[in-house]
């Protein structure tokens, strides 16, 4: 662990860059080596600079969508060694599985809310520079909430062709247009829906009844966990 951690920010809100800055500055063990606004910026500073670590904003220009994740993923492909922290206001676990899907190792996932605990970020520096992974608290809570639904759902009963039919009929197709899209037969469709409302429970109900019913089920149960549905 150097004595000194050099980083490169990249935050397009000037204020928040700046107060992260002088943050870490003041601590005495972070040498901010550039502060930029855009994440094209980013990855010419870590191409030039080769700092130890860099903080990102998850957003930032020019869509402001998930551009911060979309820099991890370069920097780590061009300079494996260099740590990163992304920060985001978003709790969804869904964009952390995003950050880690090709690997954990020098990465962490910190909500914004944590850049005022200067001990907090110290700490998710040292370990993304010591090629560990940090993944914010409240993360990790909202995997646990969304594997757990997961996992009691009914949902999960429903083969991959059900899943198929069900999606369809999340998008208000009739039957005749399910099977249109899929490929199969209407007869085939009816099969399938008859065998999603019998493993969703949902028996008694009268027929479109049983559709809504089963949608609703399919939505409350996709959240961040839509992954593992799709």
């Amino acid at each position: 662990m150097p004595d000194t951690i050099r980083i490169v920010i990249a935050e397009d809100n000037y204020l928040v860059r700046e107060g992260t800055r002088r943050l870490l500055e003041e601590s005495g063990e972070v040498e901010v080596l550039a502060s930029v606004g855009t994440a094209e910026d980013l990855i010419g500073a870590v191409d030039r600079l080769k700092p130890h670590a860099v903080i990102t904003d998850i957003r930032m220009p020019p869509g402001h969508h998930v551009e911060g994740i979309e820099a991890a993923h370069a920097i780590r492909e061009r300079h494996p060694h260099v740590g990163i922290v992304v920060l985001s206001q978003h709790s969804d676990a869904a964009y952390a599985v995003q950050l880690l899907k090709n690997g954990t190792d020098g990465l962490a996932y910190l909500l914004k809310s944590r850049v005022g605990d200067l001990d907090e970020v110290m700490h998710a520096l040292r370990e993304v520079v010591a090629g560990r992974s940090v993944v914010d608290a409240g993360v990790v809570q909202k995997l646990v909430e969304s594997r757990s639904r997961q996992l009691e759902s009914p949902v999960r009963l429903l083969s991959e062709r059900e899943l198929d039919v069900l999606r369809e009929m999340a998008e208000g197709k009739s039957n005749a247009s399910i099977a249109e899209s899929l490929h199969v037969s209407d007869s085939s469709v009816e099969k399938y829906v008859n065998s999603i409302f019998s493993k969703l429970g949902l028996g008694e109900e009268r027929a479109m009844s049983r559709r809504v019913a089963a949608v609703l089920t399919y939505l409350r149960n996709s959240g961040s966990g839509s992954e593992a549905l799709s």
